[in-house]
């Protein structure tokens, strides 16, 4: 048994940045072959929007013929907009699930549809612990989460017959571009709010990307064979798994 996922194709979307960044750092530190996708092309870094249904084919196709079959798929690529339900717009609305939700929908899809007929995969959908916890001003983003995590249960369940696994990682806050926009003080990330109701977190840091990034390297890993349609939180206790 291969403990790591050396020789395998393995695509992980929002790969520019952040815990996209981290996820194929680690990936390929374990001998897998990464195609790092985002909106824009960067060093390393090829362009996707993965709101684009025919976009999102063509660039798996092309990996497929060009790289080989992709045996790692992980969905990384989001975005957050933040704002009281009563001031939430349809176009904020839309955009966070087109992104967060219909992006991973479409990029699952795409590459399952080929996991399944070759009876062998991993997929990881990086969610967030929001999509388990109420959380104020973030009923979009937390909605949407919840949808990409459930759909990667359902879409697990189904393909379990075929060998392939599905997880989420999620994550909670997290040192990176996106937290530092709404939470620029990671002392009072960690201390926590009474007035919006949400939890510290107990471990008494802010997670860096490269925990996000191990905990997908195991799930990938064949040490995780067993372990399908699972949500691992990587929240320091944060949301006390409520």
């Amino acid at each position: 048994m291969t403990a790591r996922p050396a020789g395998r194709v393995a695509l992980v979307t929002g790969a520019a940045g952040g815990i996209g960044a981290a996820v194929v750092r680690a990936l390929a530190a374990d001998g897998a072959t990464v195609i790092g996708t985002d909106l824009a092309a960067g060093p390393g870094v090829r362009p996707l929007d993965v709101r684009d249904a025919g976009a999102v084919e063509a660039l798996v196709a092309d990996v497929e013929a060009g790289v080989g079959p992709i045996g790692v798929l992980v969905n990384v690529a989001g975005v957050l907009r933040v704002g009281p339900v009563l001031e939430t717009t349809d176009a904020d609305w839309a955009a966070v699930f087109a992104v967060n939700a219909t992006g991973v929908f479409h990029v699952s899809r795409a590459v399952a549809r080929r996991m399944a007929a070759r009876r062998s995969g991993v997929i990881v959908t990086v969610g967030s612990n929001a999509a388990g916890v109420p959380r104020m001003h973030m009923a979009a983003y937390a909605a949407a989460k919840a949808a990409a995590a459930h759909f990667t249960r359902c879409l697990g369940l189904e393909l379990a017959a075929s060998g392939v696994r599905c997880n989420v990682v999620a994550p909670g806050s997290t040192d990176t571009e996106m937290l530092r926009a709404v939470a620029p003080c990671s002392a009072d990330v960690i201390a926590g709010s009474g007035d919006t109701f949400k939890t510290g977190i107990p471990l008494g840091r802010v997670a860096a990307p490269s925990d996000v990034a191990d905990a997908v390297a195991f799930l990938v890993s064949d040490r995780a064979r067993h372990v399908t349609m699972h949500d691992l939180y990587v929240d320091g206790g944060a949301t006390l798994r409520a």
